[in-house]
């Protein structure tokens, strides 16, 4: 008896499987070609955004760098660079 009602659980189990396969409903069909279209346009400026801030901090970064070698003091040199015996 185990194993009938094992299988009639497999058989049902498969067959609601298969149908819910068939009549699947994704959110891009629920959903108006024009809410989608403006879903994707605020995806595409949001990224836009997001890559425009990271190219301004990589920016600030290197400014700041140049800023602090700029300001280094001659000890600071010194220790850097040592006394490598160029004339330059």
């Amino acid at each position: 008896m185990g194993k009938k009602r094992k299988q009639q659980q497999r058989a049902d189990h498969n067959t609601t499987t298969s149908l819910s396969k068939q009549d699947t409903v994704t959110l891009a069909d629920q959903l108006g070609g024009d809410v989608l279209a403006k879903l994707k346009a605020a995806k595409q400026d949001l990224t836009a955004k997001e890559r425009a801030a990271e190219e301004e901090r990589q920016a600030k970064l290197a400014f700041e760098r140049k800023q602090r070698e700029k300001n280094k003091s001659f000890e600071e040199l010194l220790h850097e660079y040592g006394d490598k015996g160029s004339k330059y």
